[in-house]
């Protein structure tokens, strides 16, 4: 570590205080986000320093960001704390008893441990998205980065965007009702009872014809299969997703994605926030007439 006496930008500071390492390995740094400032990875080669800052190079297995991972995954972001990732469809967040291996938690901690299979180091499971869901998803690094992240999970900002079959009734509005999780394969809208739980859905028409929509949805509670089940409800069901009535797959796979996450970081109270837009494969079948 080392302690930053007078103002400088990082990289003109980088190059002094390790005058033994090649610039473009210095580069190399700030890229991978290998460089700490106040113990935060910094990747802005022009970023201030003060007086009073530390600067620090942390070793161990770190990608630039967008860097892709076995399974289909790109990391996003990748801290001492937490990481996240852009998950493609197809793969399941964590291990069920008919697939192991082949999960967002498997890679991401082979990923962590390198090619020392006994490393100690591990993710912990945040938040799940489905299997047939693509899109953001955040990892804790550390149990107590876990514990903060589920703690402030009702507050966290969570955005979707889904092609559903067929033309919601108004341009925008809220899904509100009661979900029946009781059977984990399927979730049924119903009235409210003992076996419910209370779901909430803002929606906003994108984009529409006459046999699809483009929505964005924001999740203000987070059951399980909420999406599926509130859109299916609404005579809308999200192309591909055959468990909930849709009679079409254009893309071969479900036609909802995970597009942004809000969240205050669990060490320093940061506001996070990540993007993921649309992937190529369902963009091609959404419907291109902006909704009025």
């Amino acid at each position: 570590m080392k302690p930053v006496t007078s103002p400088s930008e990082l990289l003109t500071f980088l190059f002094t205080a390790w005058p033994e390492v090649k610039k473009s390995k210095v580069r190399s740094w700030l890229k991978h986000q290998a460089v700490l400032v106040n113990d935060r990875p910094i990747t802005q080669f022009n970023h201030r320093l003060h007086p009073g800052d530390s600067v620090s190079i942390r070793s161990g297995n770190f990608v630039a960001p967008r860097s892709s991972l076995p399974g289909g995954i790109r990391i996003w972001f990748e801290d001492g704390d937490i990481v996240v990732i852009d998950k493609p469809t197809g793969l399941l967040s964590i291990a069920s008893q008919a697939e192991e291996e082949r999960t967002a938690y498997f890679l991401l901690t082979a990923y962590l441990r390198g090619k020392n299979p006994k490393a100690r180091e591990r993710v912990w499971i945040v938040h799940r998205l489905d299997k047939e869901t693509s899109g953001l998803m955040v990892f804790a690094k550390t149990s107590e980065a876990k514990e903060s992240l589920q703690g402030g999970w009702s507050e966290v900002e969570k955005h979707y965007e889904a092609i559903v079959e067929g033309v919601l009734p108004e341009g925008k509005g809220v899904f509100e009702c009661h979900l029946d999780e009781r059977n984990p394969f399927r979730v049924v809208v119903t009235n409210a009872s003992e076996f419910t739980r209370h779901a909430v859905t803002h929606y906003r028409v994108l984009s529409a014809s006459a046999r699809a929509s483009l929505v964005h949805l924001e999740l203000e509670t987070g059951r399980r299969h909420q999406l599926r089940a509130q859109l299916a409800a609404e005579g809308c069901p999200i192309i591909g997703d055959e468990k909930y009535g849709a009679k079409t797959n254009p893309a071969g796979r479900l036609g909802l994605h995970a597009t942004f996450l809000q969240f205050p970081h669990p060490r320093t109270g940061d506001e996070m926030k990540f993007s993921s837009p649309m992937p190529k494969d369902l963009v091609a079948h959404a419907p291109r007439q902006r909704h009025a």
